[in-house]
């Protein structure tokens, strides 16, 4: 056989012939890093915003947890903007064409920060109060709403002054020498001397939780909350609105005809229209207030956060990600485009494909490069934390009282099954056999079995003292029987030998009882606390500390012997992933490359591990530079369902480098390496091999500097990659 490659480039002579191979080999070198490190996935893009900046020619937006986005094309596309930002948790931006501010909030600290380069890099300002929540850039004077209260440098945020001190400010408006700020439960407080004094300015402010302010020309608006939460699914109750003072605060007037009665949680002016950011999407008012019309088609996520105008253009930040209006508001358009910043609370590979859950679930067909949405069937405000598989359906837990989904055809659509199940915040989900269990963290239902594929569930939780059950697993028992294990919240793991029947505390040895997860493998039985990792090899009789002591360990997952632990923020660690090959006698961090390391969750597939994370989206890493080959093929036991090639890894490469492919079925295969002119120089395989997941290596030891191509031939199936040598 000979592969044609490039004919047209060959006759424009030897001269084009060496720009293209240079242009090639600059691009791969680009595409491919040389050093064995975690890789960020093409996706999913989204997050939760919760700010914006805008200057004259970018748009920034800070999330929740994964740092700060800069797009400079009006939202089509997104880049990161936070290197040395060392707190990711963005709750505050301003801009002014020249400097950049951040102002971050997290549970172990916050701070502010500054740059000059468009979020390139970042420095400290040293900024004491903790928390910063709102930013205000006007001429020389940058205000800061924190904790601590309100606070003014006219230097660029090198010194400060402490204006107002309030503990929990709400929103903050500048109008030149006037100054408006809403502090916790009282309304809003102004003062007309930059500061220097202040008053409380609520008449006929009847709703005193102020989550936002405004000024339009010579109008003041306000949005507001009351203290009862009404669920978005169920009709508008009396629950916040729009205020209007038309002098300077004096008074103030509702102005709510048309919002449902929502709670407006942002506001925004563009020319004679002011916007309104509720639970309930956006609404628009063309008359100050008098009346609003909903704005939302198109919004897929109509919580809003915060909303910007950059010159024609609206955009809404949700807790999904952003959307983007050129019309004023009359219709939206996702623009996410690069935001790497969702939390992602679930993963599970099947087959070939790996699935996110989020706010919805997402599906990657080709190993992260790529991501669709796959949540056809699934309603709104469906965050899901637990992914499993039984035979070829998928099933979706979900919090919020949402309970449990199914999918028969690969993601493409889901149903509810909540037959028998009763209020349930599904945290996790386990199979054994055609037995389907699930386990409810948060309302405190224990857990639940299902023996037809969903279709009913019953409650199976005699004995289990504590209700509250955050994971579940399953390891082979004597004569072929299943050990059920749940871990619960303060109550330790319990046992069941009969499918649920019945549940013990077989015994002691956790010093910390709430157990995040577990992993089972052999006789071993690993489970993740807020105090490391402990092991017990007598289904749960005794444990014993395997190390991690001082991190909170949120996920877990045994490849042949080995065990991955993923850890979060804590106020002694910064998280991370970490590995043992000792059964937890010492551990080594492996998450070389990662830039957000609040790890929620792994999964392994094909040859890939992969992790979700808290505002950083999904990761992934070659198991085989962590962990031998050998223990790499023990995970290969799952059969996929499509055939896959995938490409090379590392590549460019020297002098070896690992080419996986997954066969759905027996088949004959053929993987062989061609040189540029079609020449076969080696054969990686050449026989029958059953279904599943395979990994082998090229060694390229005698073989020149260059470009090739490995070709898979299996059944029906062919397809042909290129990889890159360099010596």
């Amino acid at each position: 056989m000979r592969l044609q490659y490039h004919d047209a480039v060959a006759l424009e002579g030897n001269n084009m012939k060496r720009i293209f191979q240079l242009i090639f080999w600059m691009s791969a070198l680009s595409a491919h890093p040389l050093q064995a490190q975690w890789v960020q996935t093409i996706g999913p893009y989204g997050g939760n915003i919760s700010c914006f900046a805008v200057d004259s020619t970018s748009i920034f937006a800070g999330t929740a947890s994964g740092g700060v986005f800069l797009s400079t094309n009006d939202g089509q596309t997104w880049v990161s903007a936070e290197s040395g930002l060392i707190n990711t948790s963005t709750w505050a931006l301003a801009a002014d064409g020249v400097n950049l501010f951040a102002g971050t909030n997290g549970p172990y600290g916050g701070g502010l920060f500054a740059s000059t380069d468009n979020g390139a890099n970042w420095t400290a300002l040293g900024f004491e109060p903790y928390g910063v929540r709102r930013l205000v850039k006007s001429g020389s004077n940058l205000y800061a709403a924190a904790f601590g209260g309100l606070f003014l440098s006219t230097n660029g945020g090198a010194n400060w002054d402490t204006l107002l001190t309030k503990s929990n400010i709400t929103a903050l408006a500048v109008n030149n020498s006037n100054l408006f700020v809403a502090a916790g439960y009282d309304g809003v407080y102004r003062s007309t001397n930059k500061g220097l004094s202040w008053t409380l300015s609520d008449s006929g402010l009847t709703d005193n939780i102020v989550n936002t302010l405004v000024i339009s020309g010579t109008n003041l608006f306000v949005g507001t909350t009351l203290p009862v939460p009404v669920p978005v699914d169920q009709a508008p109750h009396p629950y916040g609105g729009v205020f209007l003072s038309t002098n300077n605060g004096e008074n103030w007037m509702a102005v709510d005809s048309g919002l449902q009665n929502t709670p407006v949680t942002v506001l925004a002016v563009k020319g004679a229209d002011v916007f309104a950011g509720t639970s309930r999407g956006v609404f628009l008012s063309t008359n100050n207030g008098t009346t609003w019309a909903q704005m939302n088609n198109g919004l897929t996520d109509t919580n809003i956060n915060v909303l910007a105008v950059k010159g024609t253009k609206l955009f809404a930040g949700t807790g999904t990600g952003i959307f983007l209006s050129t019309n004023n508001g009359a219709s939206w358009t996702a623009a996410s485009t690069g935001i790497t910043g969702t939390s992602i609370s679930a993963l599970g590979g099947f087959g070939s494909n790996i699935f996110a859950g989020e706010n919805g679930i997402q599906l990657s067909t080709d190993s992260g490069n790529s991501w669709l949405t796959a949540d056809s069937g699934i309603g709104p405000y469906s965050y899901v934390d637990a992914l499993a598989q039984s035979g070829t359906d998928l099933f979706a837990g979900m919090r919020f009282q949402h309970g449990i989904l199914r999918s028969t055809n690969n993601g493409t659509s889901w149903s509810l099954l909540d037959s028998g199940l009763t209020n349930l915040y599904i945290t996790c989900l386990t199979v054994s056999g055609s037995n389907l269990f699930v386990g409810d963290g948060q309302s405190g239902n224990g857990v639940f079995l299902s023996t037809n594929n969903g279709a009913n569930w019953t409650a199976v939780d005699s004995g289990l003292t504590n209700t509250s059950v955050y994971s579940l697993a399953v390891i082979p028992g004597e004569a072929g029987a299943a050990n059920v294990f749940a871990g619960t919240q303060n109550g330790g793991v319990f046992l069941s030998t009969n499918n649920g029947k019945s549940w013990t505390l077989p015994g002691t040895g956790l010093s910390n009882e709430i157990v995040f997860a577990l992993a089972g493998e052999g006789t071993r039985l690993f489970a993740a606390t807020g105090e490391g990792v402990y092991l017990s090899t007598d289904n749960g009789k005794s444990w014993e500390a395997a190390g991690l002591t001082n991190n909170n360990v949120s996920s877990l997952i045994v490849i042949g012997g080995y065990v991955f632990a993923g850890t979060v923020y804590t106020g002694v660690s910064n998280g991370g992933i970490f590995l043992s090959g000792n059964n937890g006698a010492n551990w080594k961090a492996v998450d070389t490359g990662m830039t957000n390391t609040n790890i929620s969750s792994l999964a392994v597939i094909g040859s890939n591990l992969f992790a979700g994370t808290y505002g950083g989206g999904v990761w992934k890493r070659y198991l085989n530079e962590m962990i031998p080959d050998d223990a790499v093929k023990a995970t290969k036991s799952g059969i996929p369902t499509i055939f896959t090639l995938s490409q090379n890894y590392p590549n460019p490469f020297n002098p070896t480098t690992t080419i996986s492919f997954a066969l759905p079925t027996r088949s004959y295969v053929s993987l062989k390496i061609f040189d540029v002119l079609g020449r076969e120089v080696s054969t990686i395989v050449s026989g029958v091999l059953p279904a599943g997941s395979y990994s082998r290596q090229w060694n390229a030891a005698d073989m020149p500097s260059g470009v090739y191509f490995y070709q898979l031939r299996a059944g029906t199936f062919n397809e042909t990659k290129k990889l890159l040598l360099v010596k």
